[in-house]
Order: structure tokens, then sequence, then C-alpha cells
């Protein structure tokens, strides 16, 4: 708005593009530290003093100088005085803006301490999760060589009982053999012994049929020596 005043006030073009160039000059835009206000002296002209009583205007450029450019170029003490002011306004507004947005010293040591803090908090924390998946991975690798032994327990138990078992049924197997055969060499003897029978009975029977065929033959003999007397006889 104050320059918005400034520019409505009566003025040639050549104060404009006056102005117009001492804006773009370098010397407008440049920091001093510390500042110093321009303020009028017992002849008229502005002094140069240091201002101590605010830290927002630790920031602002050589007014004065900027002031007897202004009046250098063709404008007016009061122009030239109200755009300074307007323009330190700006720059002030401009600074304080900047700084708002800036980071302390303070706050970067309080951030890097809660960056510490909060990295050995996660430390501690990172190192109590793995404390706590080894505790649980060591109680669920006890348990499952607890459940290993059960299940050899358990297959050792089944083996043995299988082995039983297998045992048990090749006994009957072996006692049922042992008692076929028994029988088997049973009926083998009762057969030998009817063989037996046979031919001894087949035997007496020839003893008998030869003794017969003997007494045949004797009696055939015995008639025919007869016959064969009677024949001599009847010869003679």
């Amino acid at each position: 708005m104050r320059i918005q005043s400034l520019l409505s006030q009566p003025c040639t073009s050549h104060t404009g593009a006056l102005y117009a160039r001492i804006l773009a000059h370098p010397s407008a835009s440049r920091v001093y530290r510390p500042a110093r206000i321009p303020k009028s002296g017992p002849s008229g002209d502005f002094v140069r003093t240091f201002a101590t009583s605010s830290p927002r205007s630790a920031n602002h450029f050589d007014t004065h100088l900027f002031v007897q450019r202004l009046k250098e170029n063709g404008l007016t003490e009061s122009q030239a005085e109200g755009l300074m002011k307007a323009l330190a306004a700006v720059i002030d507004d401009s600074v304080t803006a900047m700084e708002g947005g800036l980071v302390s010293k303070a706050d970067q040591e309080k951030q890097r301490y809660a960056q510490k803090v909060d990295f050995a908090s996660l430390k501690s924390e990172l190192q109590l999760i793995e404390k706590n998946d080894l505790t649980l991975v060591k109680g669920e690798n006890e348990r499952l060589m607890a459940d290993v032994e059960k299940l050899k327990q358990r297959l050792r138990e089944e083996v043995t009982r299988t082995q039983a078992g297998v045992r048990l049924d090749l006994n009957l197997e072996k006692g049922r053999i042992r008692d076929e055969n028994s029988q088997q060499e049973l009926k083998i003897r009762e057969v030998d012994t009817r063989i037996e029978s046979e031919i001894a009975g087949l035997r007496t029977q020839i003893e008998q049929s030869k003794i017969s065929i003997l007494q045949y033959l004797i009696g055939i003999g015995t008639g025919v020596g007869a016959m064969m007397l009677a024949y001599a006889r009847i010869m003679m």
C-alpha cells in the first residue's frame, strides 16, 4: 500500500524508469549487519544509527545509501524516504518469514538428541525383539525335539509290536507246519505199515503157492514114477 501511494504521487516517466533501475540494482537487495535506520539530523540530512531494540531489525539493507541513490536519480526526498520505508517493511517481513521457516541450532540439537534417543530405543527394541525371537525359536526347537523323541518312541514301540506279531505269526505257522508234517508222517507210516502188511500177505500166499505146486509136482512125479515102474514090469 505504501508503494502504491508513492507511485500515485505525480512523477515523470523518467522517475518510473529510474525506480525500476534502482530496484534492479544489486545494492537494493544487499543485507548488512547491524541495520542502519535513516534519521534526520540537524541539517536535514539522514544520518546512520545502529538499531539495538528489536532482533527483527538485524537484517536490513543500507537505507541511507538507498535514499541517497533515489535522490541522485531524480526522486524527491519524501518519495525516496517513503519508498525506502516500504521496501524496508517488505524486506523485514520477508526476513521474518524466512527466519520462521528456518530451524535454530537448539532445535537441531533437540532433533538430533531425539533422533539419538529414538535410535537407541529402536536398537533396544530390536535387541529385545531379537532376544524374544531367539527365545521363541529355542522353545519351538525344544518342542520339536520333544515331539521327534515322542515320535521315535512311538515308532520303536510300533516296530517292537510289529516284530512281536510277526514272530508270533511265524511261530504259529511253524507249529501248524509241524503239525501238518506230523500228520503226514503218521499217514506215511500207516501207508508203509499197510504196504508191509500187503507184502507179507503176498509173501505168505507165494509160499503157500510154492508148497502147493511142490506138492502137486511131487504127486505128479510119484504118479509118473509109478506108471513107469508099472510099464517096466509089463515089458519085462
